[in-house]
Order: C-alpha cells, then sequence, then structure tokens
C-alpha cells in the first residue's frame, strides 16, 4: 500500500473502536439480564469490525485491504443480526442507539470497499 493514514486521523478505525466500547458496555448489561449467549455473540462480532478494519491498515496489497474490509463488513451484518435478535428479547433503549451507529459504519465500509475497487481497476488499466 502506498499511503497510510494514521490510526488518530482515520474515520472508520475511530468508529469501530467507539463502537466496540459501546459494544462492551451493551454486552455487559445482557450479562445482568443473564442473557449470555446474546452477550457473547454480541462482544464476538461487535468488536471484530474493529479488529478487522484495523488489519486493513498493514494490508499487503490493495486486494488485501479489500478482503479484510469485506470480513468486517460480514462481521458488522452478524452484528446487526444479534442487535435485532437482542431488541425481540430485551427492548432496551441502547439497542436502537447500537443499531443507527452501526448503519453509519456499515455505509463507511461499503464506501471504503467500492473506492478502492474502483482504484485497483484503475491501476491494472493503467498498466
Amino acid at each position: 500500500m502506498t499511503t497510510k493514514i494514521p490510526l488518530q486521523d482515520n474515520l472508520i478505525i475511530d468508529k469501530t473502536f467507539q463502537f466496540a466500547v459501546h459494544i462492551l458496555k451493551f454486552s455487559q448489561l445482557l450479562q445482568d439480564q443473564k442473557q449470555y449467549i446474546l452477550a457473547n455473540q454480541l462482544q464476538r462480532s461487535g468488536t471484530s469490525i474493529g479488529a478487522n478494519a484495523r488489519e486493513a491498515q498493514n494490508a499487503e496489497s490493495k486486494a488485501d485491504f479489500i478482503h479484510k474490509f469485506k470480513v468486517s463488513a460480514k462481521e458488522a451484518d452478524e452484528t446487526e443480526y444479534w442487535l435485532l435478535l437482542s431488541k425481540e428479547v430485551i427492548n432496551y433503549p441502547e439497542i436502537q442507539n447500537l443499531l443507527d451507529e452501526l448503519k453509519i459504519i456499515q455505509k463507511i465500509i461499503t464506501k471504503i470497499i467500492a473506492t478502492t475497487k474502483i482504484q485497483l481497476t484503475n491501476k491494472q488499466i493503467n498498466k
């Protein structure tokens, strides 16, 4: 990869980190209500979004970068599933806030993937 954005100036890294913090706090509420399966699944998938986005920052190629963000997108989709399920089981107000926050993250990830695919295609055409 040619240029690397400093992590402190990286919107997706910041948003996914904050989302992971919110997910961990919400998971504690679920555990307090003995909703262990929901708590564990949300902890795993909700923190994995940012972990994969961060891993993408050290990708070996644009294709690897895209792949890591696709994994991040899949984890975001899974997190959405667990949040919607949580909403049906225990309707805490925090759930809608988390879903709203997640939608923003999903849009950013989708845009990152699309933009990088265009850059990769243009690079291949210009060879």
